[in-house]
């Protein structure tokens, strides 16, 4: 067990958010869904892949490392551009289909501007930084959280971290699309605690249009889980002109009425536009979605009618 391997992108220490008390969340790669609104892009492919920093990069004329090292010849030499501080600066372009992210030129990037991100790691090597937390942990009532990307989409990974971290009493939580087969949901339930568990849209059709998957199975699998015991947090992330109306949220009132017992706290989840730069970290030439952040007006009346329906809510 201690040699099963899992691709990481971050492990992050002192997470408030993830669950209850103090939390060590371990973020693993690939995602089934495609939401344009992702804060977190970089978790969304399996395989490992490389970004670019702009505000560490030392431009060609100080550096130019990157040049000479890409095997593939996928860098050059870009226009002229302006830094925050109003200096010239010439920044790499990067052929995203030349390169193989084969990591050269992240080797011989001095000021880390070009990183990978995904990291192979065994359940050992990841359970050893997590018990240096322990003690936090049992003073707060806290625990691990085992995220993504879609954690369930390495479920031979995910299984085992849970396993290790029952062995040495930890609480543990998944935070879960809900996007897998059943039978991956049903093998970690005797070692979760709790699901943090998003639900996106009601509407199947608009929820396929948007993320490129239905959500029948999403929820299906809550269903499943509310029957076999298991606790949730529901994240519902509060996304402007797909799901912010009233009338959608009646719908999510009347699905998470289904499972009410199983629910112990529902989270909204305000869009914000912070995954925009990490969407150009990673050189890809894709549309992003860009709105205004919803309202506090709007966010407090969603909660207000969440909160009708009897459940708890707050506002992430």
């Amino acid at each position: 067990m201690k040699q099963i391997t899992g691709k990481t992108y971050d492990i992050q220490g002192f997470s408030v958010q993830d669950g209850p008390g103090i939390r060590t969340t371990v973020f693993l790669k690939g995602c089934p869904l495609r939401c344009p609104w992702c804060h977190s892009p970089e978790s969304q492919e399996f395989a490992t892949e490389l970004n670019w920093l702009n505000i560490r990069c030392l431009g060609l004329e100080n550096c130019g490392l990157c040049l000479s090292s890409c095997p593939q010849m996928a860098i050059a030499r870009g226009p002229v551009r302006q830094t925050a501080l109003g200096e010239d600066i010439i920044y790499p372009v990067i052929d995203k289909t030349k390169c193989d992210n084969c990591g050269a030129c992240a080797d011989a990037c001095k000021a880390k501007a070009l990183y990978m991100c995904g990291t192979d790691q065994t359940v050992a090597e990841v359970m050893h930084r997590l018990l240096r937390d322990k003690p936090f942990f049992e003073e707060s009532g806290g625990g691990v959280t085992v995220s993504g990307g879609e954690c369930l989409c390495q479920p031979e990974f995910t299984l085992a971290l849970l396993k290790q971290c029952k062995q040495n009493n930890i609480h543990t939580a998944v935070d879960t699309t809900g996007y897998v087969k059943w039978n991956i949901i049903e093998s970690v339930l005797p070692f979760t605690d709790l699901f943090l568990y998003d639900l996106k849209c009601m509407d199947s059709a608009l929820h396929k249009q948007v993320t490129g998957v239905p959500n029948e199975l999403i929820l299906d699998n809550a269903r499943k889980i509310a029957q076999a015991g298991g606790r949730f947090w529901i994240r519902v992330p509060v996304i402007p002109l797909l799901n912010d109306s009233v009338e959608h949220f009646n719908k999510y009132g009347a699905f998470l009425s289904e499972i009410k017992e199983a629910i112990e706290l529902v989270q909204l989840l305000p869009y914000h536009t912070l995954g925009v730069t990490k969407h150009e970290r990673l050189l890809k030439n894709k549309k992003v979605f860009v709105a205004e952040p919803p309202s506090d007006q709007l966010l407090q009346a969603r909660k207000a009618q969440l909160e009708d329906y009897g459940f708890k809510v707050i506002i992430h």
